[in-house]
């Protein structure tokens, strides 16, 4: 047989191992993250000691901030929608002197620079006036609520010019405040003396509710009037307001303007006045109780001709109404 092929053997040399080397495990590098735990942990001063009085303080300032940032909050609330608390104006107008028979034509007037008219009126004349009279309604609805008011004037052969303010009907929509229906009732008497051209001494002023004491406002830088109505003014014009709940979280008396003084006004009055007060008859269990609503000193103020008249509310109601507004027209 023929010698077997030796097999191939694989030799390794001499001082070299047949086995490859271990791989040395790879060092872990800590990140800065750990780095600074580290530090921490064997520094005694990484955690600083707070002590608890400073986080009672701390965390005292942080709810007094926010109950600040809240009390502001609701002051500014209350800023803006005041007003609602004095003023309760409405915007359709659902009568008008039509609906009593009497003709009468609508106003627009107090034009702005852009051609924009601010005030609605109503003008019914009478052709046999002597005075006409500028009539101021109250703080509630718009002229749709004087029409009886209105027609009882004229029917007293006089002429009216009754106005709604801005913010109430159809005249311009703004908020009411003192200083706008202030600013309203002098366009009015512009329009009157000026546009109408009727004499500032034939012109009466009547002011019904809050509208009175808008009157004897007028009254008082208006010397050259005929005269004024006061029907039903209100010595304390703001009660509704700064006696209103919500008026005593906040300094309601820096945050409202309006004031309406009627006895710095009286002050000032040097034409003559009538002045329609309230006497109001309650009857119950058969027995009659009567009390007045007094208007304080203001009435004592004015020093101009004065006549004071009590009469049961609404005063074109009372069956005196028209014969003491003819006896005092008669003495003007």
């Amino acid at each position: 047989m023929p010698p077997s092929k030796p097999s191939r053997t694989s030799k390794s040399k001499p001082g070299q191992s047949s086995a490859k080397p271990a791989l040395k495990p790879r060092q872990h590098t800590p990140s800065a993250f750990e780095k600074a735990m580290q530090e921490m942990r064997h520094s005694p001063n990484a955690f600083p000691n707070v002590s608890v009085r400073w986080l009672i303080a701390a965390t005292a300032i942080t709810l007094l901030g926010i109950a600040v940032c809240a009390w502001l909050t609701l002051c500014l609330l209350y800023w803006q929608g005041s007003w609602q608390l004095l003023y309760h104006p409405k915007a359709a107008i659902t009568r008008t002197p039509a609906s009593v028979g009497l003709a009468y034509e609508p106003i627009r007037f107090a034009v702005t620079e852009t051609g924009q008219t601010q005030l609605t009126g109503w003008w019914l004349p009478n052709p046999e006036a002597r005075f006409t009279v500028l009539y101021l309604h109250g703080t509630d609805g718009n002229l749709s609520d004087t029409v009886d008011a209105l027609a009882a004037l004229h029917n007293s052969g006089l002429s009216v010019f009754a106005i709604d303010y801005r913010g109430y009907g159809q005249s311009q929509p703004a908020h009411p405040s003192e200083k706008h229906l202030r600013q309203d009732v002098e366009w009015a008497l512009t329009w009157l003396t000026q546009t109408h051209q009727i004499p500032a001494k034939n012109i009466v002023v009547y002011g019904s509710g809050l509208g009175a004491n808008l009157a004897a406002e007028l009254a008082a830088d208006h010397s050259e009037l005929a005269g004024i109505i006061l029907d039903q003014p209100q010595q304390d014009a703001m009660t509704p307001v700064f006696n209103d709940p919500r008026s005593r979280l906040v300094p309601a008396h820096l945050l409202v303007k309006d004031r309406y003084e009627l006895s710095a006004a009286a002050r000032l009055i040097r034409i003559p006045s009538l002045w329609l007060l309230s006497k109001n008859t309650d009857r119950d269990a058969g027995k009659n109780k009567t009390w007045d609503t007094p208007v304080g000193p203001a009435y004592g103020f004015v020093h101009g001709p004065k006549m004071e008249v009590w009469i049961v509310p609404p005063a074109i109601a009372d069956p005196h109404f028209q014969e003491t507004l003819r006896r005092w027209l008669d003495e003007l």
